[in-house]
């Protein structure tokens, strides 16, 4: 089967950066991951949820500036945690020819866990950015979630070690996701300018 990645960046909107823990060192980290996709011509797929503080047109509800997609570039509407349930997600990566997501964005626990399992169980290949995805800032003190800290690392090894026949999954540092045609390897090189 031909290897055929797409960059997915979910619910990078400004009213959750606002809540996001390092939010901007997540900006940075997917705004690179998509320059690096573009110049290699892989498909840029941005997630933007709708709800209840998220109402269309509002200013939380736009894409983050950094991140803002392109003309052209697919944009999925979602109203719940997985992006593939009632949206167009997976009609738009089929024509595309996707095989392989590279996932990034917010909330780690929810939303970026929700879409990566839909995306293993319609037979994605799966690549789970390990610095491109992050969580709501909370307090010590706040209830029975995990620190950010904690949550992410939790949810990179959870993914580390899932099993889905058949399936490719893989976390990785933003540094070392491949972009290039299989045969070609990212070498290094300074990274396009943003």
């Amino acid at each position: 089967m031909t290897h055929v990645p797409a960059l997915l960046v979910i619910d990078m909107q400004n009213a959750l950066a606002e809540i996001a823990h390092r939010a901007a060192g997540t900006i940075a980290v997917i705004a690179r991951l998509r320059a690096r996709a573009r110049a290699a011509g892989v498909p840029v797929v941005t997630v933007q949820h709708h709800g209840p503080g998220l109402e269309a047109g509002t200013h939380g509800w736009h894409v983050v500036p950094e991140l803002a997609p392109r003309e052209g570039e697919s944009v999925i509407a979602k109203t719940s945690a997985d992006s593939f349930l009632d949206t167009g997600l997976d009609a738009t990566l089929r024509t595309l020819g996707v095989t392989e997501l590279v996932v990034t964005g917010f909330a780690t626990e929810i939303c970026v866990d929700t879409t990566a399992r839909q995306a293993l169980s319609r037979r994605y290949d799966l690549v789970l950015v390990a610095d491109g995805h992050t969580t709501s800032v909370r307090e010590e003190g706040d209830g029975p979630y995990a620190a950010p800290d904690a949550s992410l690392a939790h949810h990179n090894e959870i993914f580390r070690h899932l099993d889905f026949p058949g399936r490719s999954i893989r976390v990785l540092p933003s540094a070392d996701v491949d972009f290039a045609p299989p045969g070609a390897r990212w070498t290094g090189a300074p990274e396009p300018a943003l």
